[in-house]
């Protein structure tokens, strides 16, 4: 734990609503005195690669969603103040106590979350790849482009699709890279 007393607790949030959540915690921790007793708000996310029209796309998506992270020293009205915020549905708790009783993650669990958010900020994050085999795609460039094909094989490590084309009535493969195709 990085200050004495402060554990690591999940926020259970409506779907979508997390970085308001985060937000109104924040705005909170600036205007008042809930700043002594919350020092982190994080919300766990991850890079993802998406090909669209032939471009790379990078987004960041919630990799638990529903879920805002806080760094906090539960005592007196602080977890009421954090439970009772809008878009907050209360604490995730163990099931064996009260509902919302708010309940400390393991510091194997925290470990576990905050090394997959360093990952995350390294730069080059594997690319989820969008075909699959036996799926129809049009070339979007090179020579090829305009023709449509089934995709036969997909490989990772080059980025490479293996299309069957029909050209002039007949079946041509064709190697393409992730960027030259689009889904039909």
């Amino acid at each position: 734990m990085s200050e004495s007393g402060k554990k690591w607790y999940v926020l259970r949030a409506i779907s979508g609503k997390e970085s308001k959540v985060r937000e109104y915690i924040e705005c909170e921790i600036n205007n008042s005195d809930l700043g002594k007793y919350v020092s982190q708000v994080l919300i766990p996310t991850e890079r993802v690669y998406q090909v669209r029209n032939g471009k790379k796309i990078s987004k960041e998506r919630s990799y638990l969603p529903g879920y805002v992270l806080v760094e906090a020293e539960l005592v007196g009205e602080v977890p009421h103040r954090l439970s009772n915020m809008p878009n907050v549905i209360g604490f995730l708790g163990d099931g064996s106590k009260k509902i919302n009783e708010p309940v400390p993650l393991r510091q194997s669990e925290v470990n576990r979350i905050l090394g997959r958010i360093d990952e995350m900020e390294e730069p080059e994050s594997e690319m989820q790849t969008p075909y699959v085999e036996g799926e129809t795609v049009k070339v979007n460039h090179g020579p090829f482009s305009g023709f449509s094909g089934v995709i036969e094989e997909v490989n990772m490590e080059r980025k490479k699709l293996k299309v069957m084309v029909k050209i002039f009535g007949r079946k041509t493969p064709l190697e393409l890279g992730f960027m030259q195709v689009e889904k039909e």
